[in-house]
């Protein structure tokens, strides 16, 4: 079975196409600049050169309709036809309280989908479109949805329920709900299998720190707690985002400085984080590197960065009552020598001994750079939510054949 894997956005679409005989990846790639005159393709089969090209994409109905040109192209393609590909996943951000796990795309899921648009308005409306664009070039294809917010639908009322009228709750459902649940469950399964444990017999922190950022503490398999809220913008200091603060901020600066509700919003999510402190960029590279020059700015949000991450991992071992492996995934999580180096000397106390010399170490394969002495595993492991998506396509539509 060959499965195509989606990850719509408002502008942009990437895509992978898996052959999951074997899990291959045949060619992935991306749309930019979709609803412009100069949209960009790029895509990059898997045994041929990267192919790029400029040109008008208005809709996402065309968008998908160029990368099956891609895929299917004599030259650079990875298909003969269109016929070949069997099912489309999809990455949906919020599945709200509904859904627990992914499923087989029907009328009835969309309907549920287009009634969460109000939790995740900048995202869920974008994977609609994906949606709806294969349906006008696939028709017949039948299509799977992955929710981030699934793996964590095992949270208890203690930590899922905010302290607030519970008639908001009943309402509107405000509740924390938890991100990236894609990349905490493929990376904390992964890490029981390197180490040849059982998951429901681990209690893990996995760290997904991107440019979005995220900790979930995973006991016996599944999700006790997540850092991430109602949104995203809960929770670590990110790239953009503030992450915790006081909430009362928000009224006193609206007040203050004469901002709208959609300003100060837009001041949280992209204005804040890593970028506000160091003044210089979102990018951890580049803090660490000015950091490394001296500037003081870059070292604060570095010091601020790490020290929140290192409360949040001492909290969910408190929460378990004990840890038995760290690990860290994602765009920084996987690369920065200096931000894991820098956390896990902050909290030896949880008997974590990292190996520096591991640790420094290049790697696309999962590992272990704490010490044989350790008693908590510190791991890296590179996650892989595209594959976890086509696992699940694979698995619910060879079910319903």
């Amino acid at each position: 079975m060959k499965v195509l894997v989606i990850n719509a956005g408002s502008s942009s679409l990437k895509y992978q196409l898996y052959d999951m005989r074997d899990e291959s990846v045949l060619a992935s790639g991306r749309v930019e600049r979709i609803g412009m005159d100069s949209s960009i393709v790029t895509h990059e089969p898997a045994d041929k050169p990267e192919v790029r090209d400029v040109s008008e994409i208005l809709d996402h109905v065309t968008a998908v309709k160029r990368v099956i040109d891609m895929l299917t192209h004599p030259d650079h393609g990875a298909l003969e036809s269109m016929k070949e590909i069997d099912a489309v996943g999809h990455r949906i951000v919020h599945g709200g309280e509904v859904f627990k796990g992914s499923v087989l795309v029907t009328q009835e899921v969309k309907n549920e989908i287009r009634r969460l648009f109000d939790l995740a308005p900048l995202h869920n409306p974008a994977h609609m479109m994906g949606i709806t664009a294969v349906e006008a070039n696939m028709p017949g294809v039948p299509q799977v949805v992955v929710f981030d917010t699934a793996f964590h639908q095992t949270m208890p009322k203690t930590s899922y329920l905010y302290p607030i009228p519970k008639v908001l709750y009943r309402r509107h459902k405000i509740r924390r709900y938890g991100f990236h649940g894609t990349s905490h469950a493929y990376v904390s399964d992964m890490a029981a299998k390197v180490l040849g444990k059982p998951l429901d017999t681990l209690k893990m922190v996995t760290c997904h720190i991107g440019n979005g950022a995220s900790c979930a503490a995973i006991q016996d398999g599944k999700t006790l707690d997540t850092s991430m809220g109602m949104t995203p913008l809960e929770g670590l200091m990110m790239g953009t985002r503030s992450g915790d603060i006081d909430p009362a901020i928000v009224p006193f600066v609206m007040n203050k400085e004469e901002l709208s509700l959609n300003e100060v919003n837009s001041m949280l999510n992209k204005h804040s984080g890593m970028l506000a402190i160091s003044g210089i960029s979102s990018d951890m590279r580049e803090v660490t590197e000015a950091m490394n020059d001296g500037d003081e700015n870059a070292k604060l949000a570095f010091d601020m960065y790490t020290y929140r991450l290192k409360k949040y991992i001492g909290a969910y071992a408190a929460a378990m009552n004990g840890i038995d492996v760290l690990i860290f995934t994602a765009g920084v999580g996987e690369n920065s020598v200096a931000l894991r180096e820098t956390v896990c000397q902050g909290i030896t106390f949880l008997g974590i001994e990292l190996d520096l010399e591991l640790n420094a170490q290049r790697s696309k394969e999962a590992r272990v750079i704490s010490t044989p002495s350790s008693r908590v595993k510190v791991m890296v492991v590179p996650t892989n939510e595209e594959l976890l998506i086509a696992r699940d396509t694979y698995s619910i539509v060879k079910e319903a054949q």
